[in-house]
Order: structure tokens, then C-alpha cells, then sequence
């Protein structure tokens, strides 16, 4: 296939002046470690260039070669995007079956990174994670499954919201919802065709995946990191069974047009196992798939509803799972040896199903009992503003979990107040033992023999009985919901008592004092 007919000389060359100074403009260019490069090439419109034409770009630096593919953007454009991984020049070229598109070179340098870019997050010391600069990351996410697909007027209004520095991980869909409480249409279709099942899966809406990139970016300036589901069974536009080659085929596409971006993550699926189209082994390509495609290896994740996905393969990096028994983490991480994300607690909120009516306090009290066990939690909201007897009734009620927008719960702040407790301990904090009121199950962490953290749950205890290494601590009583932190006047040392306030929610931070 070629971009215009060669017959007509003057038509080439016009082309060719055209391309030149496209690539020329992108010659030499400075682009921020982490950051992305994009190349935009002019190319065939004719015939269906989704599946027609095959484009990839080889970016070699200092004998280290990394290969993107490059997708098509809709009239006659397209774009390989390259997140560069080192400082220094890198050189490119492009491969195509098309021949306008194939062999095209050029260079860029890759500048350091700014204060507040570190990078990818990634998997570090087992259980935990950091950036690719070494920077400590420590998750406190939250679900917003639609909000991509609610429009500006509401998009924005949750960017805001997020922008209140609550959270540092949002997970999302790529394709639309259709639930309770989440009944209307999507912005934009991912396939052209007619709603609501007539679709041509061979040919893509640039116009949905640009809006998707539109808020990856967003999310990127505030800090936060973009868990995308690629597949849910909350559906009825036939996108949960569009068959092995349409699935790799949207696979390959969209790893093509956001794996440049740094704050990435691939949640394979929402509740895996409900959806009855797809098999363990249709599962096991779809990981194989992507974890193929992404050249720089983003964090990838299952998410169960009933049935844990097996998540000792060497694919999958963390753990995601959908439980309220955050406090058997342990469990866990002696069965996977990975980070323990529970990505869906239960959620805050007053709706009439089960799963959505949790208090503030409790949403906290997971929190705390999840992570003082070595795993990390993931917040949700389904406050609704009416009391129907049934979902239907209230279709246009916007909800966090469902459409984002406003958050109306109130442990939103009291995670935050613990995300700044969390960051600022000296190292990572792993699982202790300490007897405290022996029998009862406390959660403890700790980094070396400098600094713990220990939480009583929702208990209401008179005193704890530590037992302290032979060293000077300051111990603080820190109120988990009402956001209070008091020292004790005393310095403590071994066996020590301490009294405690007899109200639910408290934890202690011991920490050496040099």
C-alpha cells in the first residue's frame, strides 16, 4: 500500500517535502528522562491502516536497543511514542511494511529527569515498591471505574478532587461501564460501528484513546498512577467477548498508545472470573500479550471476585485482590513473597447493596490493619444523594466508585493524614513482633530497630506491653480518625507499659532517638 499514486510525480513530492520537514522538526529534539518522545509520521488513509499497516520504531542507546510500536492515529497520521529509560543520545528508525513509513532515522537526547519525575513505579524488596529513581512509592489508591467516560464538565471536576492529594493511585477502565448507578452511554465508543453491539473491531476511535491519554496525563501532573482495567464484565456492548484476534488486536493497540506513559499500571481484568466468555487460558495469552507488547514492563495485576487468580506467575508483579480481610495480609505475602494490594475493601458509602455501605471509620480502620500488616489498601465511595429501594431509581446519581466528580465521605482526609505518617518513616517498613496484650491480633511494622509503627484496630485498650530493643525511643499516640499526633513525655527503653486513651482507631509511633 502506498500514500499517494507514484504515477503522479507531483503528488510525491509533495509528500516528500512534507515528511521531511515533519522529521526534520523532530531532529535533535530534548526530551526528559521518563518523559516521552513522539514521532509523528504522515501515511496511507486508504483502505483500513488499523490492520493494513505494521509500524515499529528501534531506539538504540549506547548498544542497548529497545523496540516500540507505533500505531494509527486516524487521517493518514501516525505516532510511535518512546519513553526513554537513560540520559545521553538516542538514535531511531523506524520498520514498516509501508514503504513512506519504513527506514526513517533520527536522533534525540534524553535531558535528567526533574524534581518531581522519578520515573516508572516498580516492584523493590519483595514486598514493596519504588520509582525508577529509587524514591520510595507507597500506594493509597482509590477506584473511580467510569469517570474517563462522564464527559468534561465531571472529568474535570474529579481531577480537581484528586488534585486534594488524597491519593496517589487511581484504578479505571478502558471501556465503558454499564452497572447500577452507571446506566448512561460513554463519551466515546473504542470501535466504530453503531451502539450498542454493532462494531467493526478491525477499526479503532482515536477519539476514545485520545481522551484515555488526555486524563493518563493529567493524573501523571498530579503525581498519581493510572491502574487501568483492560477487561470488565460490566458490559452490554459486547466488549467482554470479542474473541481471541479482537482482544489482541485492542491489546496491541492500546500497550502501542499509553505504555510511554510512566505512571502506567495494566490491571488485566476487574473480577476476572465473572466473566464466562474468557478461560484460564484465555487469560493466561492476555497476560502473556501485553507483558510481550509493553517494552519498558509497567506493573501488571489480576483482580479476582471470588477465585484468586494464580499469581505466582512471573508476569504479574503484585497481588490485587477484592477482600475486607486486610488484616491477613500475612497470608498473602508468605503465599506469593509479593506486594499485597487490596485494591477493593469494600467501599464507603450508604447504598443499599452490602458491599457500599461501610463507615468512615472502618474504611480507616482496613487501612491501618492492612498496612501495619505489610500490604497496601485501596479506598472507594458510593455515597449516594437518594434512598431508592432499587438502582434503577437512582441511574443519574453520580458516585464516586462509579463516575468520580465530588468525594462526600469523610475518610478521605484521614487517609492522607496517615499517607504523610507512612512517607515520612526513615526506610521500608516491614512486619514485627511485638507482645502486645498477648492473644489479640495487632498489627505492627517496623524499619530496623529505628522506628514502628503499632495499631490497636478499633479495640479500646487501657496500656500495651512493648518489648523495645535496648535503646532511647520518643513514642507518639497518634488518633487515627480525629488526626491527632501526641508525644509522651518519657523516653523508653525495653519492657516498657504505655498507657493508652481507651478510644478505638489508635496507633503508636516509636521512633529512636539518637
Amino acid at each position: 500500500m502506498v500514500l499517494v499514486d507514484c504515477y503522479r510525480p507531483g503528488l510525491c513530492i509533495i509528500f516528500s517535502i512534507i515528511f521531511s520537514l515533519t522529521v526534520n522538526a523532530q531532529q535533535n529534539q530534548k526530551v526528559e528522562r521518563w518523559s516521552i518522545f513522539e514521532m509523528k509520521l504522515k501515511g496511507p488513509s486508504n483502505g483500513n491502516p488499523f490492520i493494513d499497516i505494521n509500524l515499529y520504531a528501534e531506539f538504540t542507546y549506547a548498544g542497548k536497543k529497545i523496540s516500540a510500536d507505533g500505531f494509527y492515529d486516524g487521517d493518514g497520521n501516525y505516532i510511535v511514542r518512546f519513553m526513554p529509560t537513560e540520559e545521553g543520545e538516542w538514535i531511531y528508525v523506524t520498520k514498516s511494511n509501508e514503504k513512506t513509513l519504513n527506514e526513517r532515522k533520527g536522533q534525540f537526547i534524553c535531558t535528567p529527569a526533574t524534581k518531581r519525575n522519578h520515573g516508572p513505579v516498580k516492584v523493590q524488596e519483595t514486598y514493596h515498591f519504588a520509582y525508577a529513581d529509587g524514591t520510595r512509592y507507597l500506594p493509597f489508591g482509590t477506584t473511580s471505574y467510569a469517570w474517563v467516560h462522564q464527559g468534561d464538565s465531571l472529568g474535570n471536576v474529579t481531577v480537581k478532587t484528586l488534585a486534594g492529594g488524597y491519593f496517589n493511585k487511581i484504578r479505571m477502565c478502558i471501556f465503558p461501564k454499564n452497572y447500577e448507578y452507571n446506566r448512561n452511554e460513554p463519551l466515546f465508543y473504542p470501535f466504530e460501528g453503531k451502539p450498542l453491539t454493532s462494531w467493526d473491531y478491525t477499526r479503532f476511535n482515536p477519539d476514545f484513546f485520545r481522551n484515555i491519554e488526555k486524563r493518563i496525563a493529567q493524573l501523571d501532573s498530579l503525581g498519581i498512577q493510572a491502574d487501568l482495567i483492560l477487561f470488565h464484565s460490566y458490559d452490554h456492548w459486547g466488549f467482554q467477548k470479542m474473541g481471541s484476534d479482537n482482544d489482541s488486536r485492542y491489546l496491541k493497540y492500546l500497550v502501542a498508545r499509553l505504555s510511554a506513559y510512566k505512571n502506567v499500571w495494566w490491571s488485566i481484568a476487574n473480577e476476572y472470573d465473572l466473566l464466562e466468555s474468557k478461560s484460564k487460558a484465555d487469560w493466561d495469552r492476555i497476560i502473556a500479550t501485553v507483558s510481550t507488547q509493553d517494552p519498558y514492563g509497567h506493573l501488571l495485576s489480576i483482580h479476582q471476585a471470588y477465585e484468586l487468580y494464580d499469581h505466582s506467575k512471573s508476569s504479574i508483579s503484585h497481588v490485587s485482590v477484592q477482600s475486607e480481610a486486610t488484616h491477613l495480609a500475612g497470608d498473602l505475602r508468605a503465599r506469593y513473597h509479593k506486594p499485597v494490594i487490596y485494591d477493593e475493601c469494600r467501599y464507603e458509602g450508604n447504598i443499599r447493596i452490602t458491599w457500599g455501605n461501610l463507615t468512615p471509620q472502618e474504611m480507616v480502620n482496613k487501612f491501618w490493619r492492612g498496612f501495619t500488616k505489610g500490604a497496601y489498601v485501596g479506598h472507594g465511595e458510593t455515597y449516594t444523594t437518594e434512598k431508592p429501594l432499587r438502582a434503577s431509581s437512582a441511574s443519574n446519581d453520580i458516585l464516586w466508585w462509579s463516575k468520580g466528580g465530588i468525594l462526600k465521605g469523610m475518610s478521605q482526609t484521614r487517609i492522607k493524614f496517615m499517607r504523610t505518617i507512612f512517607e515520612a518513616a526513615p526506610g521500608t517498613l516491614e512486619p514485627v513482633q511485638f507482645p502486645l496484650l498477648k492473644g489479640l491480633d495487632y498489627g505492627a511494622i517496623g524499619f530496623k530497630e529505628d522506628y514502628f509503627l503499632v495499631y490497636f484496630n478499633l479495640d479500646q485498650p487501657v496500656s500495651a506491653e512493648l518489648s523495645l530493643p535496648d535503646n532511647n525511643y520518643a513514642i507518639e499516640i497518634i488518633d487515627t480518625y480525629n488526626m491527632s499526633i501526641k508525644r509522651l513525655d518519657d523516653k523508653f527503653s525495653g519492657t516498657s507499659v504505655i498507657k493508652l486513651p481507651q478510644k478505638p482507631g489508635i496507633a503508636l509511633r516509636i521512633a529512636k532517638i539518637n
